[in-house]
């Protein structure tokens, strides 16, 4: 596969994955479906921190655009060496979207660690699951704690892991985009030219 095959490839993963962690933040924001609890008293530090939505969304969505563009036929202006440009440009975006994608996986992962902020038996909003000394991941009685938002610890579990799972995705296809964009840099776009038409 050429660099230019690699970066469209890697550019349109990304674009998707970024995606996936806009729309799983943003729900993060609505335990169980409903706005009723979305407030700041009533949401933990994690959800706030909105790394779905900058880290693994709109820090990612730059790179894959721009991988996207660098694996795109044609230059980037007359007189320039092929794709070349556009795969430096890529190199420094795909940078970026490493940033990104390790902040939305420090996040996620300390989010899914610490568990979700709700309503305890004593009326008061915590999260109950950092005080506990086994992990609650593996112990669902212990999920019995919160007594609101409805079903907010399976609501929080599944959003952060899947947060988690893409952010490891595109940390790996950022380090892959890299590589393969300084490849192209130094050694050009293994695509044949097509010669002018008669």
């Amino acid at each position: 596969m050429c660099t230019g095959q690699c970066a469209r490839f890697v550019g349109l993963s990304l674009i998707t994955l970024s995606l996936v962690c806009i729309v799983a933040n943003a729900l993060l924001l609505v335990p169980n479906g409903e706005t009723t609890w979305t407030n700041t008293d009533k949401l933990s530090l994690q959800v706030w921190l909105m790394a779905g939505f900058f880290g693994g969304g709109l820090m990612v969505l730059c790179p894959g655009i721009a991988a996207v563009r660098a694996g795109g036929k044609g230059c980037c202006g007359a007189g320039c060496c092929g794709n070349r440009c556009r795969m430096l440009r890529s190199v420094f975006c795909s940078a970026l979207g490493m940033i990104g994608a390790i902040y939305c996986l420090s996040v996620s992962g300390t989010g899914l660690r610490d568990g979700p902020k709700c309503l305890l038996k004593d009326g008061s909003w915590d999260t109950p699951f950092k005080k506990t000394e086994e992990s609650y991941l593996f112990n669902r009685t212990l999920w019995d704690l919160c007594q609101e938002p409805p079903n907010v610890v399976t609501w929080h579990v599944t959003l952060f892991s899947l947060l988690l799972a893409a952010s490891c995705l595109e940390l790996v296809l950022c380090g892959v985009q890299v590589v393969n964009a300084a490849v192209g840099v130094l050694c050009g776009d293994c695509r044949k030219k097509v010669g002018p038409r008669a």
